[in-house]
């Protein structure tokens, strides 16, 4: 059974840097996949991206392209975020996950965190 547990959320200024970190434990098989989705207030669940554990195969979302990084550290068993030149679209609760391949659909997890709360105000 996998675990997870998100950290790390806040409230930035548009065009501020925040850094999500999450933390991974149980077994994650070859073909598992830790991901990161977001979720607005009265909107459906996000794609942000998403890294193969047992790799460095990521993947992003078109609205998170060139602002956010996805990094693995295997050693410490986390999955960190770093969401870079943040706008007030950002804010959502987010979400770590693992997906069995390489999947933006929400509903192939496996897996959930709790969520973290990201803000950013104007």
């Amino acid at each position: 059974q996998v675990h997870l547990v998100e950290s790390g959320g806040g409230l930035v200024q548009a065009g501020g840097s925040l850094r999500l970190s999450c933390v991974v434990s149980g077994v994650l098989y070859n073909n598992y996949y830790v991901g990161w989705f977001r979720q607005a207030p009265d909107k459906e669940r996000e794609f942000a991206a998403t890294i193969r554990w047992s790799a460095g195969d990521t993947a992003y979302g078109d609205s998170v392209k060139g602002r956010f990084t996805i990094v693995k550290d295997n050693a410490k068993n986390t999955v960190d975020l770093q969401m870079n030149n943040l706008n007030p679209e950002d804010t959502a609760v987010y979400y770590c996950a693992v997906t069995v391949g390489l999947t933006t659909t929400s509903k192939s997890a496996v897996a959930w965190g709790r969520g973290t709360q990201v803000t950013v105000s104007s």
